[in-house]
């Protein structure tokens, strides 16, 4: 594990913010909430290896873009090791800890469900070969965003955006951003012109248990021609995407290939995987 280097300067930032309890309330209430349940939940048992894991968070979440381009995977990043084949965020342990659990609630309302290691970046940029990647149900935006940053045409949208809609999975809290990367509504979606075979679905944790969000998208994506799908999810009967959508992917698409650099929380079965249309 590699330790967190801070500037004398951020480091006495920290110092302040931590020791003015009321000012940490009230910029950062998601990294106080943290800070106040973590002490008292069962961690990895390397002690050393959980307060790196707490500065990492608190350093991150409270600082601005310039500390990193990709703040989630510099949280997590340290506390990835491999485990029955693949990657995941335990800390060292196979099952992880009750305070990573909780950590990762907070780290999935503040950027996403789904962890983005540059590795899984590539990997989609490699799948895409230059298309569009249109994204539906992309919450806070920051795969698109990573996605951009990675020199890809990104399209982002949502049933609620979280800059101007009440989204129970991505809500507005002081001291983080609404979003990553504008993410318009599905009137704008459906108001595109570039649509088909140019495009990339890229759907990110669509929602589960019997939700038609993942079925909708895809069947609209056919009627376009839209040839090429990226899904990052869990398999068919978990937490994302639903029977119908598993199913008109088994009768009209093939498995291109799936990432085996993927990282995943521990505790979670989501993969990535490339479709073509058959």
């Amino acid at each position: 594990m590699v330790d967190l280097v801070l500037t004398t300067e951020r480091r006495t930032e920290l110092a302040a913010l931590l020791a003015d309890e009321q000012r940490l309330n009230t910029e950062f209430p998601k990294v106080a909430e943290y800070l106040d349940a973590s002490p008292v939940l069962p961690g990895t048992g390397d002690e050393r290896a959980d307060a790196a894991f707490d500065l990492r968070l608190v350093h991150y979440m409270t600082g601005d873009r310039s500390f990193s381009a990709n703040p989630y995977w510099d949280i997590v990043a340290p506390s990835v090791s491999e485990h029955d084949g693949r990657r995941v965020v335990n800390g060292g342990r196979p099952n992880g800890s009750a305070r990573l659990g909780f950590a990762q609630t907070v780290l999935q309302s503040s950027y996403a469900y789904a962890i983005p290691s540059p590795e899984t970046i590539d990997w989609v940029a490699g799948f895409c070969e230059g298309r569009t990647v249109v994204e539906l149900g992309a919450g806070r935006g920051y795969w698109a965003a990573q996605l951009r940053a990675a020199g890809l045409s990104v399209a982002a949208y949502d049933s609620e955006p979280p800059d101007r809609s009440d989204n129970p999975s991505f809500t507005k809290t002081i001291g983080q951003k609404d979003i990553w990367f504008p993410v318009g509504t599905l009137d704008d979606y459906r108001a595109r012109t570039c649509r088909g075979s140019d495009d990339v679905l890229f759907l990110c944790w669509p929602p589960g248990w019997g939700n038609p969000m993942s079925a909708e998208a895809l069947t609209d994506f056919e009627a376009a021609g839209g040839e090429r799908l990226i899904y990052l999810g869990e398999p068919k009967g978990g937490k994302t995407g639903s029977d119908a959508f598993f199913d008109a992917l088994a009768s009209g698409w093939e498995l291109k290939s799936g990432d085996p650099q993927y990282v995943s929380w521990w505790n979670l079965a989501d993969r990535a995987q490339a479709w073509v249309r058959r």
